[in-house]
């Protein structure tokens, strides 16, 4: 049986998004066995696919314990979707180790000038592809097939629960949490229950925010991931940031409606399966001003953030989900 080896060691949204990808190529290549090396963290996004392994990789490790990671695996073939300094002096030793193993190859991503495509979209530029579609031009070819549609999200009637995920790892992708009070608020005073997402570290000012409001409770670092990712599973919609949380409904299946200031939904990072309609954005002149949102506001104020109201953001809900308590 045919082994491949997919290499995705971070950033978690990117890893995620491969999830449901592995899901449909595991069905559609019965006959060939896969393993996926990704941080240990999200195993369980992975689970349930009879010839697909994870391997745990910590994205900090050496490229010499990279190496012997990756050789312990025995795959005849390499997809690398993550392309980085480290992991490719790891490949590069794969690839001495297999030198005279003519059927040993290893198929790369093709990496975009993100920060070329940022000046032309002020240009009016068609938006860059998106990231899944290429991972599956490199499994293209790689000669394997499946994945090549997105399934549809369903629309939920009744009153679900609605997830919220307010935070990102860089300020230009943070909502202003004013405008997170109030839209918690406006759902709460509905009668919707509101579940709210975050590491451990923003757990105490989601607990505040939940223990203030009736219907609202907070999951932020009172469950094991695995778990995390049932209550998301079981979630009508959830309200993200161009963040993780985003990608991790994405793959399982629920809509989401996301918020977008310093980056942009046409990057190539929007959830797989999503809607584009459902992207809110601002739309100003200086949008957007940074590929992944680590630069600083030129205005210092986040505009780009404040200016998506809460009640659009309950508006694009209402258009998803039936709200009618």
């Amino acid at each position: 049986m045919k082994h491949i080896l997919v290499i995705r060691l971070s950033a978690l949204g990117d890893v995620a998004l491969l999830a449901p990808l592995m899901h449909q190529y595991s069905q559609a290549n019965a006959d060939l066995r896969f393993t996926v090396a990704g941080p240990p963290l999200l195993e369980p996004l992975f689970s349930g696919m009879s010839n697909v392994t994870y391997l745990g990789l910590k994205k900090r490790q050496s490229f010499i314990k990279i190496y012997k990671a990756l050789l312990s695996v025995g795959a005849d073939t390499v997809i690398d979707l993550h392309k980085v300094n480290r992991v490719g002096f790891a490949l590069t030793l794969l690839r001495l180790r297999h030198l005279f193993n003519f059927s040993f190859r290893i198929y790369a991503l093709r990496k975009g000038r993100l920060s070329r495509w940022l000046f032309l979209h002020h240009l009016c530029i068609q938006p860059r592809r998106r990231q899944y579609e290429r991972y599956q031009d490199v499994f293209s070819r790689a000669g394997i097939a499946g994945a090549s549609s997105v399934p549809l999200l369903a629309q939920t009637n009744g009153t679900p629960s609605i997830g919220i995920a307010p935070f990102a790892q860089h300020p230009g992708k943070v909502w202003p949490w004013r405008q997170v009070q109030q839209l918690v608020a406006l759902l709460s005073e509905k009668g919707y229950r509101v579940l709210l997402f975050g590491s451990a570290n923003e757990a105490p000012q989601l607990q505040d925010l939940a223990n203030s409001l009736p219907n609202v409770e907070s999951v932020a670092g009172q469950y094991p991931f695995a778990k995390e990712l049932e209550i998301i599973a079981s979630l009508g919609l959830m309200v993200s940031m161009d963040s993780a949380n985003m990608h991790f409904a994405s793959a399982l299946g629920i809509p989401v409606v996301s918020i977008w200031g310093a980056t942009h939904p046409d990057f190539g990072f929007y959830g797989y399966g999503q809607d584009r309609a459902n992207a809110l954005c601002a739309g100003l002149p200086c949008q957007p001003c940074s590929a992944f949102g680590n630069k600083p506001c030129c205005y210092g104020d986040h505009r780009c953030m404040q200016a998506i109201s809460p009640e659009a953001v309950v508006a694009r809900i209402k258009s998803i989900i039936s709200l009618t308590p």
